[in-house]
């Protein structure tokens, strides 16, 4: 069955600000057709993002706009299953689609790491990175270009469908299973099944929602909550009203912590709090 694989870069840390997009589609497990493009958010650069994939104001300089190129992405994702690798890609997509009051693509979305905590039992709780299942696949690639990550995912997806005898139709099903039914220890309250198991994500700001609402949202679909930023976080969630002032650089004590690890190598990823909750729309 075929399928198109997905990645977006972002400009900062609204998940709106897609700077750069890639493509891959999949024809009975073969690549056939690539596209790639930067694009212009329309929006601000902040360094912390610039460190990680290299894109800037001059990159983009002359690229499309979303609504510009929105017919190509509709070519490819609409009715189609689309993979990506966890949702965060997903969630940029509808909200950038949102910003320009657009149509979102009519597709069917398969997230890939849930198919590889399901298909090898090493990602079951944890370590389900796009880097560290690469590894073990032997998959070599540019990490943080759009088009490389994209094609990652598209190769967890074709290993785990050769590996486990399942097609897409398989997997869809699959994903929405219990992962091997093995109890672990655990925080209490938190879901082991929730497709984001293992993140371990803080809070800071002006929230619009209750830190105890919030929380509870996090811990269900996975997220081990901590009330501070440490070589442990993986997901700093930033108040909608602090989003705007990142680009005069009025940030919190634990954002400006969380970007010193992550200028360190840790894998920490940033996003505003509109963000978190499309997130949790989208993993329910």
């Amino acid at each position: 069955m075929d399928f198109v694989a997905i990645d977006v870069e972002t400009a900062n840390a609204d998940m709106s600000s897609i700077c750069q997009i890639g493509l891959v589609y999949f024809k009975e497990g073969v690549m056939c057709e690539e596209w790639k493009s930067y694009v212009d958010p329309e929006d601000f650069f902040d360094g912390i993002n610039i460190s990680i994939h290299g894109i800037d104001e001059s990159t983009v300089q002359g690229a499309p706009q979303l609504p510009e190129i929105a017919d190509i992405l509709y070519r490819f994702l609409d009715d189609k299953i689309t993979v990506c690798h966890t949702h965060f890609d997903r969630v940029s997509i509808r909200k950038a689609f949102d910003k320009y009051g657009i149509r979102h693509p009519e597709n069917i979305w398969l997230d890939s790491a849930r198919v590889a905590r399901r298909a090898w039992k090493e990602f079951a709780w944890g370590g389900y990175g796009l880097c560290s299942i690469c590894e073990k696949l032997e998959y070599k690639f540019k990490h943080h270009d759009a088009l490389e990550d994209a094609k990652a995912a598209g190769y967890i997806m074709l290993t785990a469908m050769q590996q486990s005898c399942l097609d897409l139709e398989g997997w869809l099903k699959r994903i929405n299973q219990p992962i091997f039914g093995k109890v672990i220890k655990q925080k209490p309250n938190v879901n082991p099944e929730g497709p984001l198991y293992g993140e371990v994500i803080v809070f800071t700001g002006a929230l619009e929602l209750r830190r105890a609402e919030a929380a509870g949202m996090a811990a269900k679909i996975g997220c081990q909550v901590e009330s501070g930023v440490t070589k442990k976080t993986t997901i700093l969630v930033v108040g909608n009203q602090d989003i705007k002032k990142l680009a005069v650089h009025e940030k919190s004590s634990k954002h400006r912590k969380a970007e010193v690890l992550i200028l360190s190598g840790q894998q920490i990823r940033i996003l505003g709090e509109s963000d978190f909750k499309e997130l949790i729309n989208l993993a329910n």
